[in-house]
């Protein structure tokens, strides 16, 4: 599961992915008619379409870069301290024990249970 949540670490879109997928291919549907001023992730999406893409938006990138990207860039290190608020959010939705587990059958109910999961937590 890809998911991209905003400034204060709320869910706005996720994607589901099939378990043995790289992470980039789920990013183009998730950052799809998403407008933000700053893309903040780890090193699965240090990717040359997606610096390009974040660079026509003219979005802030901060990405961890992997040891052999041959044009390494500056990232900032102070915004990158604020991936945590997308670890705390898989941190709460891994507090509901069928989301942990993936006991679903279905990517539907996956999917379902993930937004009512995500609304319980929005509430708190």
């Amino acid at each position: 599961m890809l998911a991209l949540v905003d400034a204060l670490g709320n869910l706005v879109r996720f994607v589901l992915m099939p378990a043995n997928r790289y992470d980039t291919v789920g990013v183009a549907p998730l950052i799809k008619g998403v407008e933000f001023g700053a893309m903040l992730a780890d090193k699965a999406f240090d990717s040359n379409w997606i610096i390009d893409d974040m660079n026509a938006r003219g979005a802030k990138i901060v990405i961890s870069q992997r040891p052999q990207r041959l044009q390494p860039m500056a990232i900032d290190s102070e915004m990158y301290k604020w991936r945590h608020l997308i670890e705390n959010y898989f941190q709460k939705l891994k507090e509901f024990k069928r989301i942990a587990m993936r006991s679903d059958k279905t990517d539907a109910s996956y999917a379902a249970m993930i937004c009512l999961c995500s609304a319980i937590i929005n509430s708190r």
